[in-house]
């Protein structure tokens, strides 16, 4: 179900009391949603150190910092229940290598509980390891519990602060924003024990909890770019999620983390209703009417892409007597008088690309060259412009990016010497996006380029890749907040461009009006259980109206595993996408690329 048949459906029911309609959104004067009047009531007591939280939506039991109890009002439903205390720590912190110390009073450590007012506590942690601080709060005009973990430690090297929610029920499925939505059981081989960093793979700070009938959601409203992350079950227990607060690098001599508040509400249906409401807040605090409205008018109508398409005009003439050309988006990876993937940000078309661009404008497809939005090769002269912003890891400091030879990925030399001088090794550097010199040299280089084979898009590879790093901040601003610019930086080139990029998340899709989704931990190869993380269009919904996703690779129909890729794109809410190397292929196609044909007819 795609959010406007939900809407259709949901109509005016109370699975959308308090929200408001796509078009009626306010502005985003105050992203918290504004002042709302206070019309039902809420509380949290605290007696003999435990606290009793009550809601218009749900009561809740939290001893220890730990929820013990949580249960709807909606339906009666008990979804937190039989958490062994001795068992787990309400706080941990996080150091390098997911190193997990418990904030708990197990080794000689005090544990207190204390009523602010009639909806705000606080639990305070005296650990042998560390010291906390967990802020509970509740919203009568929402019915939402807020809760904001915070520690800190005389050990330097601090990560994160984790906050763990466990004594979840068994029979319940975790929707989340993992590879564009999946819906799965908590022990589920594919999440079990997982870790999600936001926003590269936690595509947006939002996990929901689905039962038969209803179920309960925790999310955060975080416009400021901080890191989090999702840390999902434990080898020993599925029944348990932890919701990670990230400091910022450098970690070296970092002591503390804190600073989130997660939101926990109740449901009475299915996950659209929570996602929905996740969706209001995202657009309001970002101010997403207005992009919407920058949008060209052509990105609806497209109905097939050919990802990684080559540039044999014999393709256009083939898919023109399928499709109208001006459905069709085309992703276009080897254009350049230079191979793919050496001599960034060097943009240079061939005469044998400049001959297929001019045929399929004349023809009227819609088509992408492909641009990279942070590697470089550390061969090319802009390297000694921005060598001191490449990306360096935030637990190890090394150099990110990679190499790639005789099918060996190599990694990053760390000689400078050697960095410099093996092109051939396809090495490339990520630079940091929040350095302007970077944005203005890449800027220049699309847009030339765009002008000179006469396109009004372009696709910028990498764009998901924005994570917490050692040297986080360039001017002031995150990796993610970094793309976030780079990303309107190239939109707003000349007329303006189309972006499509690599990966979608709540941040890049603000920007970008296409997106190429990978399948859930399966780039190019499928993983066992593939078919498992389908149907459920969670991304789609969320993103409906600013950027559309199309499928990556191995979209050929040619075996039982490429058939099932292109199944669980559509399943994700992609546009049909196939992947060709001739016009063979779609002028006599397999049953696989004949159902995308037809669907894109349809």
């Amino acid at each position: 179900m795609n959010r406007r048949d939900f809407l259709k459906v949901a109509g005016s029911s109370a699975a959308l009391s308090g929200m408001v309609s796509a078009s009626d959104r306010p502005s985003p004067v105050d992203v918290s949603g504004g002042e709302r009047p206070r019309s039902r009531e809420a509380s949290i007591q605290v007696r003999d150190g435990i606290l009793y939280i009550d809601t218009p939506t749900q009561t809740a039991v939290m001893e220890k910092g730990i929820l013990t109890s949580l249960r709807s009002k909606q339906t009666g439903e008990v979804f937190v229940r039989g958490v062994d205390l001795a068992s787990i720590a309400a706080l941990q912190l996080i150091y390098r290598g997911g190193e997990a110390v418990s904030v708990d009073e197990r080794k000689f450590g005090t544990i207190q509980a204390h009523a602010l007012s009639d909806h705000r506590a606080e639990v305070i942690f005296h650990s042998w390891d560390a010291e906390g601080v967990l802020s509970v709060a509740v919203e009568p005009e929402t019915g939402d519990i807020l809760v904001e973990p915070a520690a800190y430690s005389s050990r330097s090297g601090v990560l994160a602060c984790r906050w763990n929610l466990a004594g979840l029920r068994s029979d319940l499925k975790l929707v989340a924003p993992f590879f564009q939505g999946v819906r799965l059981s908590l022990d589920d081989p594919l999440i079990k024990d997982s870790h999600w960093e936001w926003p590269s793979s936690w595509e947006a700070p939002l996990a929901i909890l689905q039962a038969d009938r209803g179920g309960f959601w925790v999310h955060t409203e975080d416009h400021r770019y901080r890191y989090k992350a999702l840390h999902v079950g434990t080898a020993k227990d599925a029944l348990r999620l932890g919701f990670d607060t990230q400091a910022y690098g450098p970690i070296d001599n970092n002591l503390s983390a804190g600073g989130i508040a997660w939101r926990i509400n109740v449901f009475a249906k299915d996950w659209h209703e929570p996602a929905e409401r996740y969706r209001q807040w995202l657009w309001r605090a970002y101010d997403l009417q207005t992009e919407q409205r920058r949008r060209a008018r052509w990105i609806s109508e497209v109905r097939f892409a050919v990802s990684w398409c080559p540039t044999d005009e014999t393709i256009l003439e083939a898919l023109a007597q399928e499709l109208d050309p001006k459905t069709v988006l085309l992703h276009i990876p080897n254009w350049r008088t230079d191979p793919y993937d050496e001599n960034y940000p060097a943009y240079v078309a061939s005469d044998k690309a400049k001959a297929f661009l001019q045929k399929g404008r004349a023809m009227g497809f819609r088509m992408m060259p492909h641009f990279n939005a942070i590697d470089m090769d550390p061969s090319h002269p802009a390297y000694a412009y921005v060598r001191d912003f490449q990306y360096r890891g935030i637990e190890r400091h090394d150099l990110r990016g990679w190499s790639w030879y005789q099918g060996r990925g190599l990694g990053v030399p760390e000689s400078n010497a050697a960095r410099a001088a093996n092109r051939d090794k396809k090495v490339m550097i990520k630079v940091h996006p929040g350095l302007s010199m970077w944005r203005s040299i890449l800027g220049r280089a699309i847009l030339d380029a765009t002008r000179d084979v006469a396109v009004d898009a372009a696709f910028i590879d990498v764009t998901l890749v924005t994570h917490n790093l050692h040297n986080c901040f360039v001017e002031a601003v995150t990796p993610t907040e970094g793309m976030h610019k780079l990303i309107h930086h190239v939109a707003t080139l000349g007329p303006g461009l189309v972006v499509a990029g690599e990966g979608l998340n709540e941040i890049t899709m603000q920007g970008q009006s296409f997106a190429q989704a990978h399948l859930f931990k399966s780039w190019h190869q499928s993983i066992n259980g593939l078919e498992r993380t389908g149907g459920c269009d969670l991304n789609a919904f969320l993103f409906e109206g600013l950027c559309r996703t199309f499928g990556y690779a191995n979209l050929g129909g040619r075996d039982a595993d490429q058939e099932l890729r292109m199944r669980m794109h559509l399943e994700h809410g992609a546009i049909p996408t196939v992947t060709i190397r001739s016009a063979k292929e779609i002028l006599s196609p397999n049953g696989a690329v004949r159902q995308m044909l037809d669907r894109a007819k349809g």
